[in-house]
C-alpha cells in the first residue's frame, strides 16, 4: 500500500467505526453472524407447508402460523409490547359477499350489477327518484374539501374512484376507507364511484365481484346501511355526464350482502434496547406473513394436483427474517427498543398494517422507523433490493447492513411497478415514519418472478435455502445498525412524506 495513503485508510477506517460500531465485524461478532441455514429453512417449511392451505387472512392455516410466531417469539426471550398482554393485536375484519343482482339508472342511463357497474357492499335496496351530488373526486383534507358549499345529506354522492393524482391500483382502493368516511360525515347515504383506471374492468370484475375482506369499521359506524359502489367510465362519458349534471336523480335496486366477521391479528414481540435514553424510541422490523389461499382464493392457475398457493417468495421468505432479526436482537439488544411485528391482511389491501398505523401499540411519535421485509421473489442471489433507497438518511447503514455480508444494494427495483406503495411500509410512512422495503434480489418482473409469484408453483422446496440465510443476515444487519445510530432517520428533503413527518415528530 502506497504509505501516503496510509494515514487517510485508517482515519476512515475510524469514522466507520465511530458511525457504525458493529460495521467491519458482523460476520464475526454479531448473533445474526451465528445463524444457520437449517434454522431459516426449518421457519420456511413450516410457515409454507400446504398443512397452512395458503395462510389466506381469515383462515384456519393463518392461525396455525400466528401460533408459531408466538412460540418462537416466546423461545427467543422477547416480551409483550407495552400495555399488551399477549403477542397478539386482534385486527377486525369482514367479509362481504356482493349483492347476486342490481341496478342503477338515471336519465337515458343504465347499469346492470355485475356487467357495467358493481355494487362492493350494500343493504336491500328499491330507490326511485334518489337524489344524488357529483362531488368531483370526494376529498375532504385540509389542502381540498370538495364537499364545501354542498348539501348532501340523505343523498347519493357521486365521484371519480380514488384521489387526485393517484393512479396506482392499490393506492385508489387504499383510498376506499377514507373516501367512505368523509361521505358518512357529509350526511350521505351510499358512495359510487367512477371507475376509470388502466386496470381492465373485466379483471375488476372477477376480483372484486367475488366476496372482499376489508377492515372491520362496524363499532364505529352509525350508518350501517351505508352502500358503496362502482360504474364502468373507461371513457370518461360518464363522468362528463356527472360534471354537466352534478345534481339529480336516479334510481337503485339492490339484492343486498352478506357479511361475516372476524378477527386475524397482528403479531408483535417487543424487545427492549439496551441505551438508557435512545430506549424510549423503537423501530419496527415487519413483514406480512399473510397469503392469498387455496383454489380460486389465489387467483392465479391451479389444478386438482397443486392448488394451494404456499407463499414461501411472498412472504414466509420476510417473515422468516422478522423472524431472525427477533432472535439475533434477542441475544445482543440494539440501542433502541425494538418492535417485531408479523402483519396479517397485506395481501387484501395492506389492512394489517394500516389497522396498526391507526391503532399503534408503541406511540408513533416514538417510533423513529420502519424496515419493512417483502417481496415477489428473487432472480440474483448476491444482492437484496431496497425500495425506497434514497429518500430517507439511512443510507449509509443499509449500505454498510447489507456489505457486511458481502451483499450488493438493488436501489428501487421495476420503479414502473410502484412497489414502495405496494407494500405494509407505505401505512408508516403515510403517518411520517420513515421506513423502507428490503426484497429479495430482483431487477424488474422478468420470467423468473413470474414463474412463481402468486403461483402454486411457490413452494419451499423451490428455495435457495442458503441465499434465505444470507438475506435474513442481511435484513437483521441492516435494521440493527439503524437501531444503534445515535440521531433520529428523516425523509430526505423534498419527499412526499417529509410533510407528515414533521406533523408526527412536531418539527
Amino acid at each position: 500500500m502506497n504509505r501516503t495513503l496510509l494515514p487517510r485508510v485508517i482515519a476512515s477506517s475510524l469514522l466507520l467505526f465511530t458511525l457504525y460500531p458493529d460495521w467491519g465485524y458482523a460476520q464475526s461478532d454479531q448473533p445474526e453472524s451465528r445463524l444457520r441455514v437449517k434454522e431459516v429453512a426449518a421457519h420456511m417449511n413450516f410457515l409454507a407447508a400446504d398443512e397452512l392451505k395458503g395462510r389466506r387472512t381469515g383462515s384456519e392455516g393463518i392461525m396455525i402460523a400466528a401460533k408459531y410466531l408466538q412460540a418462537q417469539y416466546a423461545s427467543f426471550g422477547l416480551e409483550f409490547a407495552p400495555g399488551m398482554d399477549s403477542w397478539c393485536q386482534d385486527v377486525p375484519y369482514v367479509e362481504v359477499t356482493p349483492p347476486e343482482s342490481g341496478s342503477l339508472s338515471y336519465g337515458e342511463g343504465f347499469f346492470e350489477h355485475g356487467k357495467d357497474m358493481l355494487f362492493l357492499s350494500s343493504p336491500e335496496l328499491d330507490l326511485s327518484k334518489q337524489k344524488y351530488v357529483f362531488v368531483g373526486y370526494g376529498t375532504k383534507t385540509d389542502e381540498q374539501n370538495d364537499y364545501e358549499g354542498l348539501d348532501v345529506n340523505g343523498k347519493v354522492v357521486i365521484t371519480y374512484l380514488g384521489l387526485p393524482g393517484e393512479e396506482d391500483p392499490g393506492g385508489v382502493i387504499g383510498s376506499v376507507s377514507d373516501k367512505r368516511k368523509w361521505a358518512k360525515e357529509e350526511g350521505a347515504i351510499g358512495l359510487i364511484e367512477l371507475y376509470r383506471l388502466r386496470f381492465p374492468w373485466g379483471f375488476a370484475k372477477r376480483y372484486f365481484g367475488s366476496p372482499r375482506i376489508s377492515l372491520d369499521e362496524s363499532a364505529e359506524d352509525d350508518n350501517p346501511d351505508f352502500f358503496y359502489g362502482w360504474i364502468q367510465d373507461n371513457q370518461g362519458k360518464i363522468g362528463a355526464y356527472f360534471l354537466e349534471n352534478n345534481e339529480g336523480k336516479m334510481n337503485l335496486t339492490c339484492s343486498g350482502s352478506d357479511k361475516r366477521t372476524f378477527s386475524s391479528p397482528n403479531v408483535i414481540g417487543y424487545l427492549e434496547g439496551s441505551d438508557p435514553e435512545l430506549k424510549e424510541e423503537v423501530i419496527v422490523v415487519s413483514a406480512h406473513y399473510d397469503h392469498v389461499g387455496v383454489g380460486e382464493q389465489g387467483g392465479g392457475r391451479y389444478t386438482k394436483e397443486d392448488s394451494i398457493f404456499n407463499g414461501a417468495r411472498d412472504n414466509a421468505f420476510g417473515t422468516v427474517a422478522v423472524l431472525s432479526a427477533a432472535k439475533s436482537f434477542a441475544q445482543n439488544p440494539p440501542a433502541r427498543s425494538v418492535l417485531f411485528i408479523a402483519l396479517s391482511g397485506e395481501e387484501i389491501g395492506l389492512l394489517g398494517s394500516r389497522y396498526y398505523a391507526a391503532h399503534p401499540v408503541y406511540p408513533l411519535n416514538k417510533t423513529i422507523f420502519n424496515v419493512n421485509t417483502d417481496g415477489a421473489g428473487y432472480a440474483v442471489t448476491n444482492a437484496v433490493s431496497v425500495i425506497g433507497y434514497g429518500r430517507t438518511s439511512m443510507d449509509d447503514q443499509i449500505d454498510a447492513g447489507a456489505q457486511a455480508f458481502n451483499m450488493d444494494v438493488i436501489a428501487n427495483p421495476a420503479p414502473e411497478q410502484g412497489l414502495f406503495d405496494r407494500s405494509d411500509n407505505v401505512n408508516f410512512a403515510a403517518k411520517g415514519v420513515p421506513a423502507i422495503n428490503v426484497a429479495p434480489g430482483l431487477q424488474s418482473f422478468n420470467r423468473e418472478i413470474s414463474k412463481y409469484y402468486h403461483q402454486v408453483t411457490d413452494n419451499p422446496e423451490t428455495v435457495d435455502m442458503d441465499y434465505l440465510l444470507v438475506y435474513c443476515q442481511t435484513v437483521t444487519h441492516i435494521a440493527r445498525l439503524i437501531a444503534n445510530i445515535p440521531e433520529r432517520p428523516v425523509w430526505m428533503e423534498g419527499d412526499k412524506y417529509e410533510p407528515a413527518a414533521k406533523a408526527l415528530y412536531g418539527e
